[in-house]
């Protein structure tokens, strides 16, 4: 393929297939997301035929979060983050704790260093962020206070995230299986250092987005507004999102999803907000899909028959033991939120 036409033939075939997936998904009464990761394992480099570019396609996915997360910010308010913050911290803590214990014995019995099963504890120990919108959406329970809870949790986890990845060079150069040589090694890399760098760099974006996003960034789109030009409407809309969750990135170290729902959470301070939101769902609708066809295309049908087992032990840290603490805690949280 043509270096210069290898975009173009990325979404077409992309957005083809995953309709054609997603379509007779729908019909067979399946999620149509089924269809859209189904779409990504045939076009990806573990199958036969065509082969879809996945460095492109991982870049055009990271706009379909982007996006998703300032629509989905855009509903939620800083009043509603700190509503649930009295469920959503210690349960998206829990959750993370227990996969990395589960993962850990995991690795021990199958001859791995307990390195590795934090490794993979941690791959394991945070939610899909958009296959979870997806099924609240379906659901219509992103207004509700189950949505809020969740939409809550999963910024806990995205934030323990983000401190973990300055934690992970260190650990994945570990193969020791004393515990002790690995906390020397960690002081010797400056971990401490670098950790309370990252804390401060994510503590200064919360405060810069809150303090100064609230006042700017609505105040940038009424100047768009009053312009009477809905192009350039949507492009501040756009610019906002897309442009706060790079930044945020490059200069904070946080996630694009994370810094594209403060992004909205900014935004829904103003009146606008509702304007923005329908500005902005069509491409956000057309880029999520193409994340699942991006996620779909990392899949190898042929690790079903080779590590049939161990599959079957991650479904169940990911079904069974992630959804014990959830729902102990949830369980035992007060009442009110349960009556909101």
């Amino acid at each position: 393929m043509p270096q210069s036409t290898s975009l173009i033939a990325t979404i077409v075939v992309g957005l083809v297939l995953a309709f054609g997936c997603g379509f007779v998904a729908s019909r067979l009464r399946l999620p149509p997301l089924v269809g859209y990761l189904l779409a990504g394992i045939a076009v990806g480099p573990f199958t036969p035929g065509f082969v879809a570019d996945i460095d492109l396609a991982g870049q055009l996915a990271e706009i379909g979060v982007i996006l998703l997360m300032f629509g989905i910010g855009l509903r939620f308010s800083i009043k509603d983050l700190l509503t649930v913050y009295p469920i959503a911290l210690p349960g998206a803590l829990a959750q993370i704790a227990t996969s990395l214990g589960v993962c850990a014995a995991l690795a021990v019995l199958w001859g791995w260093s307990w390195t590795a099963g934090l490794l993979l504890g941690l791959g394991l120990s945070v939610a899909s962020t958009v296959v979870l919108l997806r099924i609240l959406e379906e659901r219509a329970a992103l207004d509700q206070v189950e949505g809020r809870i969740a939409i809550g949790w999963l910024i806990v986890q995205d934030l323990a995230m983000v401190l973990a990845l300055v934690l992970l060079p260190a650990l994945a150069g570990s193969s020791e299986s004393d515990p002790s040589e690995v906390a020397a090694r960690f002081l010797g890399d400056d971990v401490g250092v670098r950790l309370a760098l990252t804390v401060a760099k994510v503590a200064a974006f919360v405060a810069l987005v809150l303090v100064v996003g609230t006042r700017l960034v609505p105040w940038l789109l009424e100047q768009a507004a009053r312009t009477g030009s809905r192009e350039l409407f949507t492009l501040s809309v756009l610019a906002a999102a897309l442009g706060i969750a790079y930044g945020s990135a490059e200069l904070f170290g946080v996630s694009f999803a994370l810094g594209a729902f403060f992004a909205g959470v900014v935004l829904s301070e103003s009146d606008l907000s509702h304007q923005a939101a329908a500005d902005s769902l069509p491409l956000r609708d057309a880029f999520a899909v193409l994340f699942f066809v991006s996620v779909g295309m990392l899949f190898d049908p042929m690790i079903l028959v080779e590590e049939p087992l161990r599959i079957m032990a991650v479904l169940v840290v990911i079904v069974v033991a992630k959804s014990l603490p959830a729902v102990a805690i949830v369980w035992r949280s007060d009442t009110r939120f349960r009556a909101r």
